[in-house]
């Protein structure tokens, strides 16, 4: 017997994208319904031929997308947002149909997509567990038998007869994930969504999908932009760009695939008005990196400090609100992190548009590439408002020519970063 789990043959999905006429408003009412139907028969009466304008356009997610996958494999599946992941896996786990192509499955799927996937809001815990085990295809025997080890695992002990409405979205997680995980599907698939939880359970889900592929010979399908998180768990990966498999190799390959340059942003990146990452409080405009002269470069001498910038607009007045980043080096390890200045944490920054800016001093980064992705919570809640991963990158070298320098850096320091925070009413960016 094949030990292939999963045969993915010419998959190709496709979604028709709608475009608001000009002119015409986002609110529409039942006249404005009837009288454009009454218009367009009247068009067509006139003109049989005659088409309609073009306001709808066709996108291909994923196209031409074939790969095997071996019972007992733990593949990492890697892209920029966009690329096709989330869908990828929608059709594996049966929630969306292909347009073209075929999938084929031996086994059992478990899937967490998104916090709750499969989740009642007005049940229980202990209702949700067993519900979403009937679901996975489960018998009350079988999930009676791992009850207690779901529960421990979750740390839901003292909420598990509470609505899980009344979660907050670690807690979802949490017991989303422990009943994914042990309720023994053939094949595990879990999306981005563990990047909710906090770093401890990160860890410990992570140790328990390792312990699924080795230890019990199940299958795991994994989406991060977490590249420490891929490299630890997976030894292949699967790498998508604008819907298409570009590359399928080892960890280390699929890695250096996606951080190099053709996969990563610049120095700046312009995000335009649809498209910016925001919530209804927030939107992330603008982000860029500064030499030590203040002019945006994407190569950076390592004796000269450097700045690295957002601009975002406040929607509405926030108490709270924390701009912060992380630094990742060319293997996507976090190395360090900061946020807005602590006086920030207690005042109410009003609507407008803003700037957050971190300096880092000279002689802190070795030789590399690295990148830089952007996020922001409220304090002391730590509820994330909008994110970003490896929107920018940059190279740190010797750009003054003193090769032979016996100068020896440090590395990583941590010292305090330097924060300025800057609002502008008037400029329009």
């Amino acid at each position: 017997m094949s030990d292939t789990i999963i045969r993915v043959e010419n998959l190709g999905k496709k979604y028709i994208i709608g475009h608001q006429v000009e002119g015409r408003s986002r609110y529409v009412a039942l006249r404005d319904v009837l009288a454009n139907g009454v218009k367009s028969l009247w068009k067509s009466f006139k003109d049989p031929k005659a088409k309609t304008r073009n306001n709808q356009e066709e996108f291909w997610a994923l196209k031409d997308v074939s790969f095997e996958v071996k019972r007992g494999e733990a593949i990492g599946i890697i892209g920029r947002n966009g690329a096709g992941k989330s869908t990828l896996l929608k059709i594996l786990s049966r929630i969306t149909e292909p347009t073209t192509g075929r999938v084929s499955l031996r086994g059992r799927v478990a899937s967490l997509l998104e916090v709750g996937t499969g989740f009642h809001p007005e049940l229980t815990g202990r209702e949700n567990i067993y519900l979403n085990g009937a679901i996975l295809g489960m018998t009350k025997a079988e999930i009676k038998r791992k009850f207690d080890e779901i529960v421990a695992f979750a740390e839901v002990e003292k909420f598990l007869d509470t609505p899980v409405k009344r979660y907050s979205s670690g807690m979802y997680v949490r017991l989303a994930f422990a009943v994914a995980a042990h309720l023994e599907p053939e094949i595990l698939v879990v999306d981005e969504v563990l990047a909710v939880g906090d770093a401890a359970f990160q860890k410990k889900c992570l140790g328990k999908m390792g312990d699924v592929a080795t230890k019990e010979g199940r299958t795991v399908l994994f989406v991060s932009h977490n590249m420490g998180a891929i490299k630890s768990l997976c030894y292949r990966t699967l790498v998508l760009k604008q819907g298409k498999l570009v590359l399928d190799s080892n960890v280390e390959n699929g890695i250096s695939k996606y951080l190099s340059e053709d996969n990563l942003s610049d120095s700046q990146i312009i995000w335009d008005q649809e498209n910016a990452p925001q919530s209804p409080e927030l939107k992330f405009m603008k982000a860029y990196i500064l030499n030590h002269e203040q002019l945006p470069a994407s190569i950076l001498d390592y004796r000269h400090g450097f700045s690295i910038v957002l601009e975002y607009e406040v929607l509405k007045p926030l108490k709270g609100l924390r701009i912060g980043f992380s630094l990742q080096n060319f293997e996507g390890i976090f190395l360090c992190g900061s946020n807005d200045p602590d006086g920030w944490k207690h005042d109410i920054r009003e609507s407008g548009y803003y700037k957050s800016q971190c300096y880092f001093p000279g002689y802190m980064l070795n030789h590399g590439r690295y990148s830089i992705s952007f996020g922001s919570d409220m304090y002391p809640h730590d509820r994330s408002l909008v994110t970003t991963s490896y929107c920018l990158s940059f190279t740190v070298e010797d750009t003054e020519g003193h090769g032979d320098s016996k100068e020896r850096l440090p590395g990583i320091l941590r010292p305090k970063l330097t924060w300025i925070v800057t609002q502008n009413f008037l400029v329009k960016l």
